[in-house]
C-alpha cells in the first residue's frame, strides 16, 4: 500500500499582532491594529514609562486609531478589530471610521523577523522539508514525518503547534491535505489555533461549497469574470467544462482553474525557492510633486537604490533588469524597466538605471509613492557575464556613484 501524500499549511494568527500582544498582555482580547511607521506619540509612550516594564503601561495610555493621520496601512489585526470590518491593506484613516477605539501600534520588523526566524526552525527541528511562503506562512511535506500520516495529519499538526507555542507564546492555524492547493484552504477553516484535515473524500462536501475566491490563484477580476458567467462556488466552477473555462481565460489558465476545482495539484514542496524580484518602495505623507519637491525626491530616490542594493547584496544575488514604480495622486500606477547588459548590485549602477527609467515616464502630476526593482536575478558569482565584465560594471560603479549622477536625474 502507497503511502498518502501529507502537505500541511502553515499560518501564524494575526502574526504581527501576536508579537506585539506578547511585549503588551494587558492588551489582549482588545481591537488593536498594526500598521505604518514609527510616530511621535509611540515614541512618547514608551519614553513616558521609565524604567517600567511594557506590560505595566496602562490601557488609556496607549495612542487610538480615531487619532491616526497619515497614509499609513493595516498589516494586520487582532480577532477582536476584525469584527468591525477591519484589515489588512485598508487604510488606517479608513479603518477609523470602522473601529475608531481600536490601540494603534507601529510594526516592528525586527521584532517580527526574530520570531519569523524562531517558528520555523522550530518546524524544521521536527519535519525539515518546509517551504518558505512569507515571514507567517509556510508549506511542511508530513508525507514520511513521524506522526505524519496519523489522523490524516493532526497527530504531528498538533505536535508542531505545541513546539512553536512553547518557544514563542504564538499560536497558529494548520491545514493537512493531500496537497499544497487544499491545505491552504483548510488553514483557513479554524482560525485562530486550528487543525483542519481535509481528504480527497471530503471535497463535494467542504470545498465545493466556497467561494471561487478561496482558490489561491483566483484573484479579484478573475473571482467578478466568474460571477458574471454566474460561477460563484468552487462546485460550479468544477461543473463547467474545460473548454469553456479555456475560451474565457485561456490555455493555461482555464485548464488550470478546472484542475484546481477538482482539488488537483501535484506542486512538491520545494526547500528553497529563488526570489522572481526584489523591490523598495516608499509612500509619502504628502503628495510630491517632481519639480518643486525635486530635492526631497531626489534624496528619497537615492535612499531606496542604496536600500535595494543592500538587499540583494545580503542575500547574496545581482541583478540585470532595474525598474521604477510610480504612483500618482490620481491613484494611477506607471512603470518603466531597463536591462542592463551585465548584472550589478552597485548603488550607483542601480540609481543611473533607475533614474533612466524614470525620464521614460510622466512627471506632470504629483506623486504618491516611488519605488525601485530589481529582477532578473542570479546568484552572485554564479553568472555566465559577471566575470568578463567585472571591470566594465567597476567603472560604471565608480562613475555612477548617487552622488556624481545627482544632477543628471530629474530628482
Amino acid at each position: 500500500m502507497s503511502t498518502l501524500r501529507r502537505i500541511a499549511h502553515l499560518d501564524m494568527d494575526a502574526f504581527f499582532a501576536s508579537i506585539e500582544l506578547l511585549r503588551y498582555p494587558q492588551l489582549k482580547g482588545l481591537p488593536v491594529v498594526i500598521g505604518g511607521g514609527r510616530r511621535k506619540v509611540d515614541d512618547e509612550l514608551l519614553a513616558a514609562q521609565g524604567e517600567r516594564a511594557l506590560r505595566f503601561i496602562p490601557v488609556a495610555d496607549f495612542p487610538l486609531l480615531k487619532d491616526y493621520v497619515g497614509r499609513g496601512v493595516i498589516t494586520t489585526a487582532t480577532y477582536a478589530a476584525r469584527q468591525f470590518g477591519v484589515g489588512s491593506a485598508m487604510g488606517l484613516m479608513k479603518a477609523a471610521k470602522l473601529c475608531p477605539q481600536a490601540i494603534v501600534l507601529p510594526v516592528d520588523f525586527e521584532e517580527v523577523r526574530k520570531y519569523s526566524r524562531l517558528f520555523k526552525s522550530t518546524i524544521t527541528e521536527i519535519a525539515p522539508l518546509m517551504q518558505d511562503r512569507g515571514v507567517d506562512e509556510v508549506y511542511i511535506d508530513f508525507t514520511d514525518v513521524p506522526g505524519g500520516q496519523r489522523e490524516g495529519g493532526r497527530v504531528l499538526a498538533r505536535l508542531i503547534q505545541k513546539a512553536i507555542f512553547d518557544k514563542t507564546g504564538l499560536t497558529c492555524s494548520v491545514g493537512v491535505a493531500p496537497n499544497k492547493l487544499l491545505a491552504k484552504m483548510a488553514s483557513e477553516f479554524n482560525k485562530p489555533n486550528g487543525i483542519s484535515i481535509v481528504h480527497e473524500a471530503n471535497l463535494q462536501g467542504r470545498i465545493w461549497p466556497l467561494n471561487v475566491r478561496k482558490i489561491n490563484g483566483i484573484g479579484p477580476k478573475a473571482g467578478e469574470k466568474l460571477a458574471r458567467l454566474g460561477i460563484q462556488t468552487i462546485g460550479e466552477l468544477a461543473a463547467q467544462d474545460p473548454q469553456s473555462l479555456i475560451a474565457h481565460f485561456g490555455k493555461a489558465t482555464g485548464a488550470w482553474m478546472h484542475e484546481a476545482a477538482w482539488g488537483r495539484d501535484e506542486r512538491p514542496v520545494v526547500t528553497e525557492s529563488e526570489p522572481v524580484s526584489m523591490s523598495r518602495e516608499t509612500t509619502f505623507e504628502r503628495d510630491l510633486h517632481a519639480v518643486r519637491d525635486k530635492a526631497a525626491l531626489g534624496a528619497i530616490f537615492t535612499e531606496l537604490c542604496s536600500k535595494l542594493a543592500e538587499d540583494l547584496q545580503r542575500k547574496g544575488y545581482v541583478a540585470k533588469t532595474l525598474g521604477i514604480k510610480l504612483r500618482y495622486d490620481d491613484f494611477k500606477i506607471a512603470t518603466r524597466d531597463q536591462t542592463l547588459d551585465h548584472y550589478t548590485a552597485d548603488a550607483g549602477a542601480i540609481r543611473k538605471a533607475a533614474g533612466a527609467c524614470l525620464k521614460r515616464v510622466p512627471l506632470d502630476k504629483k506623486l504618491r509613492l516611488l519605488g525601485v526593482r530589481a529582477a532578473t536575478l542570479a546568484k552572485t558569482g554564479e553568472t555566465p557575464d559577471l566575470a568578463s565584465n567585472s571591470a566594465a560594471a567597476q567603472a560604471e560603479s565608480a562613475q555612477s556613484a548617487p552622488e556624481s549622477i545627482a544632477n543628471e536625474q530629474l530628482f
